[in-house]
């Protein structure tokens, strides 16, 4: 595959693809190859669909307040066919095991892009 197919499927995966990675590209090759080769293999379908292991990956990245992380895995949630309800419940979880401020960070940003 070739290097922007392997970025298209990335953008595909999580709605844009992270600067660092095309800088990655350029700057050491290597270590590219070894993280783009893993983003693959976690994100198969496997036991877990794409599906399911996107609404983890939003959860998660709520459960840590990281902005950036939260809306790159919701900007690529509707490619997977993952709806608000959906993250809705996944937040739901998020709140459980976080607390509020997780659950409104996560929930925030879905409604954002969910409304556009």
């Amino acid at each position: 595959m070739t290097d922007d197919a392997r970025l298209g499927k990335l953008e595909e995966k999580i709605g844009k693809v992270p600067k660092i990675f095309r800088d990655l590209k350029e700057s050491n090759p290597e270590l590219y190859n070894s993280v783009m080769g893993l983003d693959q293999m976690v994100w198969a379908d496997g036991v877990l669909t794409r599906k399911e292991k996107k609404l983890i990956a939003i959860a998660i990245a709520a459960a840590m307040r990281d902005a950036h992380s939260v809306r790159a895995q919701i900007a690529g949630a509707p490619h997977l066919g993952v709806s608000l309800a959906e993250i809705e419940e996944a937040l739901r979880v998020t709140f459980l095991l976080a607390g509020m401020p997780a659950y409104v960070h996560g929930r925030a940003a879905a409604e954002e892009y969910y409304k556009k």
